[in-house]
């Protein structure tokens, strides 16, 4: 890590970061040559800057079909979880990855089991995709001991240390100081390099305004530390499209002032989206430098299931049904003859059942005992513990 930032020459500053975008400049990508050409920008369509391949042809159909099957179970996971809440089996809020699952699948096909990954709260299908039992999400969201925080975190919390999966955070930005500081302790024990590890850091397209989004970012730089930040571009953070919240509205930009790499790709592509995220974290590992990757998608459902989101018109609902990544992607690989019709109905057979399952251990596992809410609360031995409370002050649940 280096810390000698405050000898730093401005001209030699100057020359460095026109180097590395030189070094970092891709004569093949026709795409990121022309993000960084104001008239190009001026000419293109939104969809037309994102990077995408438009095409399964060249990957391998084993994949693709178990891009299509990771994809199916986590829309059948949300709509179930949408349902347990409606039911009142889940609390507090719940928020849903529908119609932004390629870019789960994507990303989490891309980070290895060494790095780290930090989310916000809209987190239950990275949790399923990065290996971890639905039935024990689910219960996570019933609040039972056999969820995966033992049913301390809900849906905006979901965590597990040992896979690295270092939780989701209900407030907006929280998740980045902590980020930067696992990519701190990354660039202390370990030098650059392709087995180095590295952190994924998951935010939407609305924390680009807070000011740990400038914070962190500005000391990742400063800092060269190991991270890759990703936001999810969903296009509305909670009722305000991003267009009306930032004078720049292409997010991957900003990495530019803080000196390093940024790219927009097409987030309904789990191959394109697992490509790009590969790259910058592998540009993360060998060099120990911050990325920043923008993925573009649509959130189908309102900002949490609460949601109604009476700020859509009729219009607007019509197309996001109709743009459904899901069915597209489905057709798709029919098309390509990657799947049958009777082939993607089993998977999707499957994945209901799957979620049954799901639903079943949830509902079969225990509920924490009152004493337990204070578990975890208060170091041992401390004075007002309920241990060491005269029996006229215990508060009996």
């Amino acid at each position: 890590m280096n810390d000698q930032t405050q000898d730093a020459d401005p001209q030699k500053a100057d020359a460095d970061i026109q180097q590395v975008n030189a070094e970092d400049a891709d004569p093949q990508d026709a795409d990121t040559q022309q993000a960084n050409d104001p008239e190009a920008d001026a000419q293109e369509t939104d969809a037309q800057k994102a990077d995408s391949t438009g095409s399964t042809g060249a990957e391998q159909p084993e994949t693709l079909r178990a891009y299509f099957q990771q994809m199916t179970l986590i829309r059948q996971f949300e709509l179930k979880a949408k349902e347990m809440y409606q039911r009142a089996k889940i609390g507090g809020y719940c928020h849903l990855n529908v119609g932004e699952e390629a870019t789960v699948v994507g990303l989490m096909d891309a980070i290895a089991e060494r790095d780290y990954l930090y989310a916000n709260y809209r987190v239950h299908g990275y949790a399923i995709a990065r290996g971890l039992e639905p039935g024990r999400v689910m219960a996570e969201l019933f609040g039972r001991t056999d969820g995966l925080a033992g049913g301390w975190g809900g849906s905006m919390h979901l965590c597990d240390a040992e896979t690295r999966f270092m939780g989701g955070y209900g407030i907006v930005g929280g998740q980045m100081p902590p980020a930067i500081g696992a990519a701190m302790a990354i660039s202390h024990r370990s030098d650059p390099g392709p087995e180095s590890a590295a952190v994924m850091c998951l935010l939407g397209e609305g924390t680009s305004a807070t000011g740990a989004f400038h914070e962190t970012l500005n000391l990742a730089s400063l800092w060269d530390l190991p991270i890759v930040f990703v936001v999810i571009n969903n296009r509305v953070g909670m009722s305000t499209p991003v267009e009306k919240a930032s004078a720049e509205p292409e997010l991957h930009k900003k990495a530019a002032s803080y000196r390093f790499e940024g790219r927009r790709v097409d987030g309904e592509d789990p191959v394109v989206v697992r490509d790009a995220a590969h790259e910058a974290l592998t540009q993360a590992r060998e060099n120990h430098r911050p990325y920043l990757l923008e993925t573009m998608s649509y959130r189908l459902k309102g900002h949490s299931v609460v949601d109604p989101a009476r700020y859509r018109t009729d219009e607007e609902r019509e197309e996001l049904a109709e743009n459904d990544l899901l069915p597209r992607w489905r057709s798709r690989l029919i098309e390509d003859g990657v799947l049958t019709e009777q082939d993607a109905e089993t998977i999707e057979q499957e994945a209901t059942e799957t979620i049954e399952r799901a639903v079943e251990f949830a509902d079969d596992s225990p509920a924490p005992e009152p004493e337990d809410l204070f578990t975890n609360a208060y170091s041992t031995g401390v004075a007002n513990a309920p241990s060491a409370m005269p029996g006229d002050r215990v508060i009996t649940l």
